[in-house]
């Protein structure tokens, strides 16, 4: 029996001003991870930056939303941005304290991919949450799922 998906939310932006990750990341950081999208992935420095900025505001969302249970999740694209960005450890320490109360949000990874909807629910809860959605990068939306739902992780 095949699973179907619920209809995409509407991803709008709440009223105000849309927010960008880049202008709570150092400019040195974002650059230096820009360029590290770039080494180990076929993007130039506009795609880097777009995937970069959409991993940014998947787990800035993911920490506002600590302790709920909402099972978030990334798309394929968004999360190579999120890797991109767990992976610099000691950066991400610093952005854990400073917008998930010092506490560490870790990566727990489910092995079996999903189509449950949950990539789109999250976009929506991007958007309401003011980050900007670049919505072409979360259309895969078939192809991932939840990472260890119910706990604080992502």
């Amino acid at each position: 029996m095949a699973t179907v998906a619920e209809p995409p939310l509407a991803i709008e932006p709440t009223l105000g001003t849309v927010r960008a990750s880049r202008e709570v990341v150092p400019p040195a950081l974002w650059d230096k991870q820009v360029g590290l999208l770039m080494r180990d992935h076929p993007y130039d420095s506009v795609m880097a930056a777009r995937v970069l900025d959409q991993g940014y505001a998947y787990l800035l969302t993911a920490m506002r939303h600590r302790g709920e249970g909402l099972g978030l999740a990334p798309s394929t694209l968004v999360d190579v941005g999120v890797h991109a960005i767990i992976l610099d450890t000691v950066s991400y320490l610093e952005l854990c304290e400073r917008f998930n109360g010092g506490h560490f949000l870790h990566h727990v990874p489910e092995v079996e991919l999903k189509d449950d909807g949950s990539v789109l629910r999250t976009a929506g809860l991007i958007a309401a949450d003011g980050w900007n959605v670049d919505l072409p990068l979360w259309a895969d939306a078939a192809k991932c799922g939840p990472c260890h739902p119910g706990n604080d992780s992502h």
